[in-house]
Parts: structure tokens; sequence; C-alpha cells
């Protein structure tokens, strides 16, 4: 049986102090469901505090991106080899922000150039962190237009197929999806559970026919976009869906620890 993962993304929030009084706060009532994984994602700046907080903890610690060059000329990137130094074991990869594809646009629509994920870079990230034991947590899913033309599975099986072009089947253990439809990011819009049930199974049958059944029965399936207390044990009640990437509730540690205790 699959273990349900809850992953807090705490994006560009909170500094290096300020993420360890909330990690502290939290951590006790994390701690009291050992049959749950709970993942931190905090800015990279936070990373050296957090690991020596969490050392002793069940809770793990996990980045937000990384770089898929082990050293060298890339002024402000991080690599594997660097996050694994800090006992990172989760890393966010293909979040629809890196990939200019936002929910709710906050920043002025001629600067998306500088958001330039592409499907090669995601794939070679992936293959980064494979090499350090890393667990990438992959994030796929469709815009409101994407969706309205029918196009969701479609555009997820894309996302999919080129992220893990080139894996072999056993490092399939290390793997995380989630699905985050972008229309719901940000925007208080939670897409229905039922549907997200059915595209979490249909990650799953596409793991299926590209890898094998034992990947398949395996890999966690996550469901990110808006989950709150108040909507998470309704989606954590549906069998394709094990557990959640969140977003702002993680930044409150009685939010994040009442989606924990929803499972």
């Amino acid at each position: 049986m699959r273990t349900k993962l809850i992953a807090g993304n705490w994006k560009m929030n909170l500094t290096a102090g300020d993420g360890a009084g909330r990690v502290e706060s939290f951590v006790q009532h994390a701690e009291s469901r050992a049959d749950v994984d709970v993942v931190v994602c905090p800015p990279y700046l936070a990373i050296p505090k957090l690991s020596e907080i969490l050392k002793y903890s069940s809770v793990k610690l996990g980045a937000q991106d990384v770089f898929w060059m082990e050293s060298g000329a890339y002024t402000g990137n991080v690599s594997a080899r660097q996050l694994y130094e800090f006992c990172v074991d989760y890393c966010i990869v293909g979040h629809s922000e890196t990939r200019g594809r936002f929910g709710k646009l906050d920043i002025p629509e001629s600067t998306l150039g500088y958001f330039g994920e592409t499907d090669e870079t995601i794939k070679l990230k992936i293959q980064a962190l494979f090499m350090y034991g890393i667990n990438p947590i992959l994030c796929v899913g469709e815009t409101k237009e994407e969706r309205d033309a029918g196009q969701t599975d479609e555009v997820i099986r894309r996302q999919l197929e080129a992220a893990l072009e080139g894996v072999h089947p056993a490092e399939m253990h290390l793997f995380v999806a989630a699905y985050e439809p972008v229309w719901a990011i940000g925007t208080g819009d939670v897409c229905d559970s039922e549907e997200a049930n059915r595209v979490c199974g249909m990650i799953r049958s596409w793991i299926a026919e590209k890898f094998d059944d034992d990947a398949a029965s395996d890999v966690r399936i996550l469901y990110g976009g808006s989950v709150k207390p108040d909507n998470a044990k309704e989606l954590f009640g549906y069998p394709e869906i094990d557990g959640a990437l969140v977003g702002g509730a993680s930044l409150k540690p009685e939010d994040f620890s009442a989606i924990v205790e929803s499972v």
C-alpha cells in the first residue's frame, strides 16, 4: 500500500528564521502521523537551517528546483550535489511557475520570458536528481484554455513522456508525480475531487503502459492546487490521490498540520 505524501511548497516566502519557527510549530503534529510522509520545500536560503532542525525528525526536507549540471559557470543555480550535502530528500521539478504557466499572473506579462523551463530541462533535472537518490516531484497540468479545449489528458501525457524519456523502470521507485491544474494554482479554484482522481488515475495508467504495473502501483501521485484543510479530506478519500502538494496553506502551521491530520 502506498504511503500518503504531503509536501509543502513555500515558494518565495519566509526568511530562514521565519521558516525555522514555522517548522518547529508543526513538526510535533506531523510526527504524530507515522503513516504519512511529510516534506517541506523552502527557498534555497532556508535549506541549511531547516536541515539542522529536521535532522532527527521524520519530516523530510525538499527543494523547489535544481539545475542539471553538477558544477560550472551557471550563476544563480543550485545543483543536485549541493542539495544532497544538506540531506535534501525531495525536489520539485517542472512546476507551472518555472514553465511560465501561471494560474494567477502577478507580474507583467512582458516578463514571462524569464521563466524559460522546457520539457528538455525538466528531463535533465530529473536525471540529475536520480544520480543523487533525490526523489523528484514532477508537476504536470493544463491551463484553463487547454481544459476548455478538451486537451487535459493530451497535455499531461506529453509532459510525462518528455520528462521521463530514457528513465529506467528501476529508477521509478524514487519518482513522484503531482497533478497541478494550472488554473487552480493560487486562484482559490479547486479541481473537482472526482475529476482530480480521474486525472491521477490516467497518469498511473500511462506509467503502467510506459514502464510496468509494478512502477504504476508504487508511484505516488499527488494533487496540487488550492489544497486547504476544508477540502483535503475529500480529496484524500479517492483511491488514486496519494497526497498533496500544498502551496499557500503550507505557510500556516495550523493549516498544514490540519491537512496532514486529514489523511
